[in-house]
């Protein structure tokens, strides 16, 4: 038949031809085929419309296909059958197909009717398509779509789409509201590279971005505001491209950053604020996590310790500074409340070691930094103390000499008082004693010997008194510029060849160029020959060394002169009281005590000091420091 069908036109088909041919194409349809006869009962259903509606053939046919329409579709089909008589009418129209024993389908009805010639009835032809998942493809679609545009304008952040050639396509209210704009439209009109962007440059590097990544995220950048004012924003964007891959517009998510760059500038601020004053800080600070690293070294730790921040800061442990076991005691006094309270410290005294190994006295404070309720770091705040230490130790040697001096200024006061009583008298003990002497010898009494003991001893007491005056200042000083050098050498001239200088070596380091001093020679002469006679006899069961060094200050306003031994030394314990009138360490009978203390006085008359360096068996220095006659003229 197929190669008679070939040759025959559709006209020339025959009735049961055409049938044939009908039910060979409705069966084959993918649509549903309904053929209504003019009561609307189903007279022919293909299988089409059993996979659309989800029921068989059978239950279709000769029922009224009205009853499975909603009222508006059954309208429809009544108008359009009404329309049909005067001709064929084709007509699509969307109706939801709802059968009892199946679930309602949504589908496009198309209506079609024919008016067959033998019985001039007319015939009417439903096609059917299955339109659920178009139509909920279609619904997502549009919900997907009014979800867009509501986040496109309801979001906080702008949204901005651009061309490749740099025009704004579409943008967000949130956009405008952050430029200061009022109407989409002042946007739209703009080049984005000249009038959006704070540098044209920005926005080449941002396409550069995008044509070599497809993205940019967290692009940091300055837009133009609607004044001309920068405005810190951040950008993500992405490229959109169009069938062939190129990228034609860019679309970006754009947030305002300028309270974020505000805060990071106060942050900076304070940051560098904070570092400034924790690096200009005299005291050194020292910060170390609860484990002991240390995070912080500022500029005063690196010179109280000699170490660097780099040598330190992230290497070393706070260990370094002090052992193990000082370090957990420290952390144990912090977390007492015992000194300041729990995570506090206040002036804990200790040492430290310097990179050199040296021992660094530091008075510590100290507290504990928490972060919620944990310990993340301790902070120390060390005090060099060496300065301290020093200071109150002149103070202490200075106070010493200040009672010393008190006390020689009122032994002073008090021996020249007595002198000066008993002076008289005992001139008078004398004068009559060696007259009775005189009378005595010329008659060769047994008793002059004794007389003689009596002038002996009564002149002794007489030098004591003298000596007592010297040392008390009652004796008129005359002043007068003098060479210390030559008063030196003078004293030199009438002792070094005596025997008690014999077995001792002579050096003078005498410095040529000091200046003169206003002095009594005389006095002076005497305090040196004094100093060079105790030194001798510190070196007499040995022999021994006696330097002599002369010298000025830089300023020339000041010289000394010091007496240096390697005699036996005077314990530490001795030397406070070796300038008391009547001290001394010699043997009795050798010495009055008076010599050391009488030179005290002359020096001090003189507004001098004499110093005192000693260890025993190594040897004694005495150095004299007086004014010069420089600084008495100034």
């Amino acid at each position: 038949m197929s190669g008679q069908l070939k040759e025959k036109r559709l006209s020339d088909l025959t009735p049961e031809e055409k049938s044939g041919l009908f039910q060979a194409l409705a069966e084959m349809s993918e649509a549903g085929i309904l053929m209504l006869d003019e009561e609307n009962r189903v007279e022919f259903v293909n299988p089409g419309v059993s996979r659309i509606i989800g029921c068989s053939q059978d239950e279709l046919i000769e029922r009224d296909f009205t009853g499975f329409l909603d009222e508006k579709s059954k309208e429809v089909l009544s108008s359009l059958k009404k329309e049909s008589k005067s001709g064929v009418v084709k007509f699509s129209h969307e109706t939801e197909i709802s059968i009892p024993s199946a679930h309602p389908v949504v589908t496009e009805m198309c209506f079609a009717s024919h008016a067959l010639k033998s019985s001039n009835r007319r015939k009417y032809f439903v096609y059917l398509w299955d339109i659920s998942f178009r139509k909920k493809l279609s619904e997502e679609l549009r919900e997907s779509e009014k979800k867009y545009i509501d986040l496109f304008h309801r979001v906080d952040q702008g949204i901005c789409i651009t061309s490749k050639e740099g025009h704004v396509l579409d943008c967000n209210q949130a956009l405008l509201d952050m430029l200061g704009y009022e109407r989409k439209e002042d946007l739209l009109d703009m080049d984005v590279a000249r009038d959006l962007y704070a540098s044209p440059y920005d926005r080449k590097k941002f396409q550069d971005l995008i044509e070599r990544d497809g993205h940019v995220k967290n692009f940091e950048v300055e837009f133009k505001n609607k004044n001309g004012e920068s405005v810190p924003i951040l950008m993500t964007a992405h490229g959109r491209q169009n069938e062939t891959g190129e990228v034609v517009e860019y679309q970006g998510l754009i947030m305002d950053i300028s309270e974020r760059v505000r805060i990071e500038q106060e942050l900076r601020e304070k940051h560098g604020f904070l570092s400034n004053l924790l690096e200009s800080s005299v005291d050194c600070i020292v910060v170390a996590n609860m484990k002991g690293k240390i995070l912080f070294f500022n500029r005063a730790a690196e010179k109280l310790t000699g170490y660097r921040e780099a040598e330190i800061v992230g290497k070393a442990h706070i260990t370094q500074f002090y052992s193990k076991e000082k370090a957990k005691l420290i952390m144990r006094e912090l977390r007492s409340p015992d000194h300041g309270g729990p995570g506090k410290l206040d002036s804990y005294m200790g040492t430290i070691y310097g990179k050199n190994g040296e021992e660094i006295p530091v008075s510590l404070s100290a507290s504990i930094v928490y972060e919620g309720g944990q310990e993340i770091a301790s902070l120390g705040i060390f005090t060099d103390l060496r300065e301290k230490i020093k200071i109150e130790k002149e103070l202490q040697e200075t106070q010493v000499r200040l009672l010393q001096a008190e006390k020689m200024a009122s032994l002073g006061s008090l021996s020249a008082g007595v002198a000066h009583e008993i002076n008289n008298p005992l001139g008078g003990i004398l004068i009559y004693a060696s007259l009775l002497l005189e009378e005595f010898e010329e008659k060769k009494d047994s008793k002059a010997e004794d007389l003689r003991k009596i002038v002996a001893e009564a002149s002794r007491c007489k030098e004591i008194v003298k000596s007592l005056l010297e040392f008390g200042r009652q004796t008129e000083s005359k002043f007068e510029p003098m060479d210390i050098n030559k008063a030196i050498i003078d004293g030199l001239f009438f002792l070094e060849n005596q025997v008690l200088f014999h077995d001792v070596s002579i050096t003078k380091k005498l410095d040529t160029s000091v200046p003169l001093i206003e002095g009594n020679p005389n006095q002076l002469k005497q305090v040196f020959m004094n100093m060079m006679v105790n030194a001798a006899e510190a070196m007499t069961d040995q022999k021994g060394t006696l330097t002599i060094t002369t010298g000025k200050s830089n300023d020339l306003s000041t010289v000394f002169i010091s007496f240096q031994d390697t005699g036996m030394g005077i314990p530490a314990q001795v030397q406070p009281r070796i300038f008391e009138p009547f001290f001394t360490t010699k043997e009795i009978g050798k010495g009055t005590g008076l010599g050391l203390s009488t030179s005290y006085g002359i020096i001090q008359s003189h507004h001098g000091n004499i110093e005192i360096e000693s260890k025993v068996n190594v040897g004694t220095v005495f150095t004299i420091v007086l004014p010069s006659s420089i600084r008495d003229a100034s």
